[in-house]
Order: C-alpha cells, then structure tokens, then sequence
C-alpha cells in the first residue's frame, strides 16, 4: 500500500471514529470524545509526516479536556444549587441504561426520567415536589450532553481543518 493510500485510510478510520464519537453522546457504552480525540490520535500517529498534525492534536486535546471538565461541572454545579443528590443522578443512569435495552432508544430517556422522578419522590415525599426536581436534572443532563457533542464537534473541525491544510 502506497503512503497516499495508507493515508487516505487512516482519514477514513479518523472521520468513523468521529462519527461514532458523536454518536457515542447518545449511545451508551460509547465513549464520546475519547473516540473523537483517539481518531485524531491514529491520524496523527499514522497519517503522515507534518508537525502540524501534532498541533492538531494538541489542540483537539485541549478541547477533550475541557469539554470533559465543562461536561462535569456545569451541570454539576446547577444541580447541587438546586438541591439534587447524586443518588437520584445515579438511579435515572442506571434505570436509563436498563431501559435502553428493554425499549432500545427510547427506554434510555424513559428510564432516565423515571428513575430521577422515583428516587425524587421517595426522597421528597411528595409527586408535586419530586417533579421539578426531576425536571431540573433532565436539563442538567441534556446540557452535559451539548457540551460534550459540541465539543465532539470542535474536535472533528479542527481535524478537518488539519487534514485541509496538512
């Protein structure tokens, strides 16, 4: 195989591995942007020569890391100001993670959601106060996830712009 060839493989390799990292916000078990940052790991690794690859990288590590920080603590910090533990967090996971293989897809928002909303009324007492509670969390959720597909984004644009000027 020629080095164009092997090239133009390993881009391939790095662009699936992207996408799959993008996918991986919603899928569970895939992890996101470990496999938008390794994409560009093997390209840069294998790709060819350049040291602007090694810049790529840099800067593609800079946004995994900071998207994974942003991913934990913003979130994090809205739900602690609004008094949700992290037991109700850890039943909607795993509940959400059970549901994704009893309804797959659909039971992975429905488990989360009911699992929030269960531990939430057991530890309020109370429907009409574990449900904004349970509300609170799901956006938490749903932001965690922007970030992280935002920043699997960020990272699959900088590779782009890589392979474009590499």
């Amino acid at each position: 195989m020629s080095l164009t060839e092997t090239g133009a493989v390993v881009s391939v390799i790095t662009a699936l591995a992207i996408l799959a990292g993008l996918a991986g916000v919603v899928v569970p078990g895939l992890p996101a942007l470990p496999l938008c940052w390794g994409g560009v790991l093997v390209w840069t690794l294998f790709g060819g020569a350049g040291s602007g690859r090694w810049l790529v990288l840099a800067a593609a590590t800079l946004v995994a890391v900071g998207g994974t920080v942003v991913k934990y603590a913003w979130p994090g910090r809205n739900l602690k100001r609004a008094g949700v533990p992290t037991s109700s967090l850890l039943a909607g996971a795993v509940l959400g993670l059970v549901g994704f293989f009893v309804i797959p897809v659909v039971g992975l928002v429905i488990g989360f959601i009911g699992g929030i909303f269960a531990m939430e009324r057991l530890r309020l007492g109370e429907t009409r106060l574990a449900w904004p509670a349970t509300k609170r969390a799901v956006a938490a959720a749903g932001l965690s996830m922007l970030v992280e597909f935002l920043s699997g984004l960020v990272i699959g644009a900088i590779w782009v712009a890589g392979l474009v000027l590499a």
